[in-house]
């Protein structure tokens, strides 16, 4: 339910929230600054900070934006600060990861169960790591379905796009993993027994979440290999064609130019045979179709 101040036990949930709002966080917890906003910023890496009057957590969650019109997958900071038995979540936008808590559909959750609230946050980005990961898999099958087909830049583009994603992916994921390492280690942060199966099991996950991506970006990267293959034997192919037609158009153009010279007709074969003019564009029917043959048969027509 909610509550209309901070008592232990609470959960607060800070999303997107104005400088003024973070002054007040900070001034009414006893908070640097600079923490409360440390998951505003795009570029703050993940980690782990445990004093005496708090705990900093904060790792990387996944989120959808719109990149040149399209649907993309990027990652997100999200920062877990727990104080006074009081947890507050800094996010600079509505993630799905904390919507299921909002909307108190998960099992077995407790505000005042804080380590388990903290495993079960992790243990959701890390689902829904792998089913982003899923529909990007999904999206590379359909490219890869159109392979036989006419095979364009945009393709490539949209190939491109996604192994960007991965990319974003496979870096929040390895930085998630040495949170976890460390809230493993670290003495200061309280656990309890009953919450280590559920440790484990967000261990496994993330692992899980990696193993997936780098597949992922393996299958990806032939994909796209493939097409380019593809696109340069299609040009290979084009080229040859036209270079066949040049060497079949250039034997009437040879012919036509020796006896268009300024030579003398009495030395021009056939000059005063009849029907000369067509005998001559009778050879050269015979040598362009002789020429064809021949390209045919090493296969560059």
């Amino acid at each position: 339910m909610e509550v209309n101040r901070a008592d232990g036990g609470c959960w607060v949930n800070l999303v997107a929230p104005t400088l003024e709002e973070c002054v007040q966080i900070a001034q009414e917890f006893q908070i640097d600054l600079a923490d409360v906003r440390a998951a505003l910023d795009d570029e703050e890496s993940s980690r782990v900070d445990v004093s005496n009057e708090y705990s900093l957590i904060l790792f990387d969650v996944p989120s959808v934006e719109y990149r040149h019109q399209r649907e993309a997958y990027t990652t997100i900071p999200l920062g877990l600060i727990l104080v006074n038995d009081v947890l507050l979540t800094v996010c600079a936008e509505a993630t799905p990861v904390l919507k299921n808590f909002l909307e108190n559909t998960v099992k077995e959750f407790s505000t005042k169960k804080q380590m388990r609230f903290i495993y079960q946050i992790f243990l959701r980005s890390c689902m829904l790591y792998q089913s982003y990961l899923r529909i990007i898999d999904r999206k590379r099958k359909e490219i890869e379905a159109h392979i036989g087909d006419d095979t364009e830049e945009m393709e490539l583009i949209d190939l491109h796009e996604l192994e960007s994603n991965l990319v974003y992916f496979d870096t929040s994921l390895r930085a998630n993993k040495v949170v976890l390492d460390r809230l493993m280690r670290y003495s200061r942060i309280k656990k309890y027994p009953e919450d280590q199966d559920l440790l484990d099991d967000v261990v496994v996950e993330n692992q899980q979440a990696i193993e997936m991506t780098r597949i992922y970006r393996d299958i990806i990267q032939g994909t796209r290999e493939l097409l380019s293959s593809l696109m340069d034997n299609r040009l290979n192919s084009a080229m040859k064609y036209l270079a066949s037609i040049t060497i079949v158009m250039a034997i009437p153009t040879i012919i036509s130019g020796i006896y268009g010279m300024n030579v003398s007709e009495k030395w021009m074969p056939l000059a005063h045979t009849p029907y000369g003019f067509g005998i001559i564009c009778v050879l050269i029917l015979v040598a362009c179709v002789i020429t064809m043959k021949v390209l045919k048969k090493r296969k560059m027509l």
